[in-house]
């Protein structure tokens, strides 16, 4: 079985060049032993939404982990009376502008409870993710807005979603959350933040830390995988203190934990059975 080429992204809905998406790239290496461990490449980084896309065209063949969210929660859906055929979904919802999603979702949360304002999907329990209606802080209901059509004009997979494909499929999109890797690791301690006021020597640790726990090969859920990175590949992600390239490291992993999932025999990459108009973020 060939392996693919291994991608990681911190996606950004709005990139530029003060935050642009980051993209971790990564290679899968078997050693003679049969042990199996992650070596991250390189960074990749794009100031522009097209210029994210045209590189997910133009690259023949990836297997990738994306911090974003592939589906919206059913609840919300049949409520708004969408469509509840994932293709029909996402065509309308990317059809609407930003300010007619803002305007759709902050009307359904306003006719609801406090403490039950959104609508959640089934993963986000195991996850412990945001919503994917959730339109601020962060605003993944603009990303899932700005990436899948990406994902749609590259002609990629999406394993849980899409019905499995007659033949191995050359571009395989898996959502990711960052989030979910490193809190088995730090538990609630911060890794990041945008804020430079916050950006602190206690945050730096943890940094490091979590890097640590990924190079022994220390997180349980990872099956005894190493991931390894070359000292100025971790230095920029000690570096970094929004944790972009972090972020983008660990979305990286996710997507060595599906093709290791995928190479042991798993038809979804290790993704259970879910409902195909919400999707699964992997690991959760």
């Amino acid at each position: 079985m060939s392996t693919p080429l291994l991608w990681g992204c911190d996606f950004t809905s709005a990139p530029s060049r003060r935050k642009p998406i980051v993209l971790a790239v990564g290679e899968w290496q078997t050693a003679r032993s049969g042990a199996s461990r992650l070596q991250l490449q390189s960074f990749q980084t794009f100031d522009t939404l097209a210029a994210f896309g045209q590189h997910l065209i133009d690259t023949p063949e990836w297997l990738g982990a994306f911090d974003l969210p592939f589906g919206l929660p059913r609840e919300l859906v049949e409520h708004l009376g969408w469509p509840t055929d994932w293709q029909a979904c996402v065509q309308h919802y990317c059809s609407l502008s930003r300010e007619q999603i803002r305007q759709t979702f902050a009307a359904f949360c306003h006719a609801r409870p406090v403490g039950g304002k959104f609508a959640h999907r089934a993963t986000d329990g195991p996850a412990g993710s945001s919503p994917s209606m959730k339109w601020v802080n962060p605003p993944v209901a603009y990303m899932l807005h700005a990436g899948v059509p990406l994902f749609r004009q590259a002609g990629a997979h999406l394993p849980g979603i899409m019905p499995a494909p007659s033949t191995p499929a050359a571009k395989v999109a898996l959502e990711a959350y960052p989030g979910l890797l490193a809190r088995q690791v730090l538990a609630s301690r911060s890794y990041k933040s945008d804020d430079k006021a916050k950006q602190t020597p206690e945050r730096w640790v943890a940094r490091k830390d979590l890097l640590h726990a990924l190079d022994t090969g220390l997180l349980p859920s990872l099956q005894g995988l190493r991931c390894v990175a070359r000292p100025a590949l971790q230095e920029t992600m000690l570096q970094d203190a929004s944790g972009d390239h972090v972020d983008a490291w660990l979305c990286l992993v996710q997507a060595a934990w599906g093709l290791m999932q995928h190479q042991q025999g798993h038809p979804c990459y290790g993704l259970p059975p879910c409902d195909p108009l919400e999707g699964w973020i992997v690991m959760a």
